[in-house]
């Protein structure tokens, strides 16, 4: 395969400004969708869908969130076209944060509910 044969294949691994345009479009709604649940749960939490977020807020959020970066991470920062490698040494890391904040909500939330002077 000669230079020019594979500098055009890696260029066209690379999405178009159309698919850029998409995850943006996607971005965006996904950060409407965070405001409205922030919205609906803790300033509208007394009614209908308000109730029901109320509880899971935080949880919706951090759903939303980790969908948003890694949208960004795969487009934005281009590890969907780069080396399997350079996405496992940003992945590794980022699910063993994953579990240490897990495991702290898990040990806080025991804490609170088996100790609640501790507030």
């Amino acid at each position: 395969m000669s230079a020019t044969a594979a500098a055009d294949a890696h260029e066209h691994s690379h999405p178009g400004p159309a698919l850029y345009l998409k995850i943006g479009i996607i971005l965006f709604v996904l950060t409407a969708a965070e405001v409205a649940v922030y919205e609906l749960g803790y300033h509208h939490a007394d009614a209908g869908l308000g109730s029901i977020l109320h509880p899971i807020v935080v949880p919706v959020l951090l759903v939303l969130s980790a969908v948003k970066f890694a949208l960004v991470a795969m487009f934005y920062m281009h590890l969907k076209q780069d080396s399997k490698l350079f996405s496992g040494l940003f992945v590794f890391p980022l699910m063993i944060a994953a579990f240490v904040i897990v495991a702290l909500m898990v040990i806080f939330s025991y804490l609170h509910f088996q100790h609640p002077a501790m507030k």
